[in-house]
């Protein structure tokens, strides 16, 4: 699994996941803050692995190129 988020896109997916996380253990939990923590812990493993399925899916890349020789 070749990584494909970058270290920039690594530290956003971060802080959402963060403010997520806020506002699924700060509130009384109805519905959508459940949805709040599935975004949190999936922004948390996309962060923390560099690799983002829906990246791939579309192409996407938001990291330098690795030069193999």
């Amino acid at each position: 699994m070749k990584s494909n988020v970058g270290m920039l896109d690594r530290i956003v997916r971060l802080a959402i996941a963060a403010a997520a996380f806020y506002v699924f253990f700060t509130g009384e939990r109805p519905a959508w803050e459940y949805g709040a923590l599935a975004v949190g812990v999936i922004m948390t493993l996309t962060a923390l692995s560099g690799f983002c399925p829906l990246y791939r899916l579309v192409g996407l890349r938001t990291c330098k190129a690795s030069k193999l020789s």
